[in-house]
């Protein structure tokens, strides 16, 4: 009975090792193709969400991107820095942080756009058309609070 569990202990580190693995890789060849655009893979993607809001709190920001909103902060530095971003004090709610995308930031959007579309098309002519739809859907269904309510449900049960 143990030689099972510690079977299937080993069979799950090694799926969490290499969905990890297959995550650092896509977002390695990602990165290379927006390299042009000076940008990387998660900072695109928050200005693309910040785009899609018009502006947002750090925090809203944050669980939209499913990030730590410690690290979004940091990962926001640069883009302020650079201008494409700006952070205000919210009007509303001095504790929160508003973020908007400047006029820069639409533009270095815009022309990444192309390199974004063709790292789309690169995947999915390396992985396949039905492989990548079936993959999207379940990346959607991981960030669900569906999966998340099981997943703690789960974790909750098989306690010692």
């Amino acid at each position: 009975m143990t030689q099972k569990n510690d079977l299937n202990s080993q069979a799950s580190r090694c799926s969490c090792t290499t969905l990890r693995k297959a995550s650092r890789r896509i977002s390695q060849l990602y990165d290379a193709a927006l390299a042009p655009s000076g940008l990387k893979t998660t900072q695109r993607a928050i200005l693309a969400q910040i785009s899609r809001c018009e502006s947002t709190t750090v925090g809203g920001l944050a669980e939209a991107l499913v990030m730590d909103a410690g690290a979004l902060a940091h990962t926001l530095k640069p883009l302020e820095r650079d201008g494409l971003v700006s952070i205000a004090v919210d009007r509303e709610d001095r504790r929160n942080r508003v973020v908007r995308l400047t006029p820069a930031g639409r533009t270095r959007l815009a022309e990444s756009e192309m390199l974004w579309e063709n790292a789309q098309r690169g995947f999915e002519a390396a992985f396949g058309h039905v492989k990548s739809e079936a993959l999207r859907g379940a990346m959607r269904f991981l960030i669900s609070g569906e999966f998340t309510r099981h997943f703690e449900k789960a974790i909750a049960s098989s306690k010692p």
